[in-house]
């Protein structure tokens, strides 16, 4: 456990999927890369949510709040980048301002990416699989038959600005909100919240549907990835010392 966490607080952290990894034939040693790879982006970008959600915290515990211009304009700011309506909600920030388990980052980053090897990846930094309605992004290889609509593959400039997609995607997107409801409910029950829990609120993710809600399961099973749903809590423990 002690050598996993080392692991996660001492590896540099990768603007994209460095020129060796394409080049590894082992399966076992290619999964073991896309951990070392992916794990310390999606543990940093939890890092940096839970020390978002601490800082909302404490600004709601000011008793002068309504006295203190920086902190009001700070939460009408948090408040447009995650769709709350009321800025005074605290449990709408609560709600959508918390942690995404990493085995379930891990088995949708691997599932949408091929493992990192997809052209998704290669080209445009993008490894969940990002869509958007412009032609601005990566065209895709096939379109929709007899849909008037203009769609590409999302360009990110690194991974860790996918990861943060994917993250903001999650935590504020309305198809996700079973997702946000179980969490913060697991949240007030002490529970871990792990991506096997987490896995079947994500439905939408996918055009497989519940298929895909197996498919996550079974990749995070298979690869014992629950484990770093623990270690995540351990080393938020460790940054609120």
């Amino acid at each position: 456990m002690k050598k996993i966490l080392g692991l996660i607080l001492t590896i540099s952290l990768y603007a994209a999927f460095p020129d060796y990894y394409y080049k590894i034939t082992n399966i076992q040693k290619q999964k073991k890369t896309f951990v070392n790879i992916m794990l310390p982006l999606i543990q940093n970008e939890n890092r940096k949510i839970l020390l978002l959600r601490q800082k909302i915290i404490n600004i709601f515990n000011d008793k002068n709040l309504f006295f203190n211009p920086e902190e009001l304009a700070f939460l009408a700011k948090t408040a447009r980048n995650y769709k709350i309506k009321n800025i005074l909600n605290e449990k709408a920030y609560l709600i959508k301002i918390d942690k995404i388990p990493p085995s379930l980052a891990l088995a949708q980053a691997a599932i949408e990416s091929g493992w990192g090897k997809s052209r998704f990846v290669k080209k445009a930094n993008n490894i969940f699989g990002h869509w958007e309605y412009s032609n601005k992004g990566l065209a895709p290889k096939s379109t929709y038959k007899n849909i008037d609509i203009n769609y590409s593959l999302k360009i990110f400039p690194s991974i860790e600005d996918s990861i943060k997609a994917y993250f903001r995607n999650l935590n504020t997107n309305r198809a996700y909100k079973n997702f946000r409801d179980k969490r913060i409910r697991f949240r007030k029950e002490n529970k871990l919240f792990t991506g096997i829990n987490a896995a079947d609120t994500l439905k939408n993710y996918s055009q497989l549907k519940e298929k895909y809600i197996d498919r996550l399961k079974k990749f995070i099973n298979f690869n014992k990835w629950i484990k770093y749903d623990t270690i995540s809590i351990q080393q938020i423990k460790k940054e609120s010392q």
